[in-house]
């Protein structure tokens, strides 16, 4: 094969991924869902815990209610660039918004679930391993706006 070839080839390729991660289509069965109980266990109110391609964070219901907290935080996630909610509403305790980023269109899971102790925010990448602390910055940034 010649180069050019396999420049053909290379090219196509990325293409392919890049499509593939742009327009796979999200499962609300697969992402929206209720975060695992252990991240939360000894985790502070109101202060963002950054893991391996997520992050977690507990709102505190000194806050307000749960279902004006997840109003007014679904308010802010949709104001968010390039943010869609994938499924739920604040009157079913439970929103899962996708953020996307801007140059491959990489998603990003946002799942808040109303708890007795206020909403619980999990934010998950869906592809690699590392989501370089965007989810951290999007949760850090929506509890400053909340």
């Amino acid at each position: 094969m010649s180069a050019r070839g396999i420049l053909a080839t290379v090219v196509l390729l990325a293409a392919g991924g890049a499509g593939y991660i742009r327009f796979a289509p999200s499962d609300p069965a697969l992402w929206h869902v209720s975060p695992p109980e252990a991240l939360f266990r000894d985790l502070p109110s109101d202060r963002v815990q950054a893991l391996e391609g997520a992050a977690v964070l507990r709102i505190s219901s000194q806050r307000g209610g749960t279902e004006d907290l997840l109003a007014r935080l679904d308010a802010i996630a949709l104001a968010t660039a390039r943010t869609t909610r994938l499924a739920g509403s604040p009157a079913t305790d439970r929103i899962t918004w996708i953020t996307r980023s801007a140059l491959w269109g990489f998603p990003d899971y946002t799942t808040a679930e109303a708890h007795p102790d206020g909403l619980r925010l999990y934010a998950r990448l869906r592809f690699g391993r590392s989501d370089f602390g965007v989810n951290a910055a999007r949760l850090t940034d929506w509890l400053s706006r909340l």
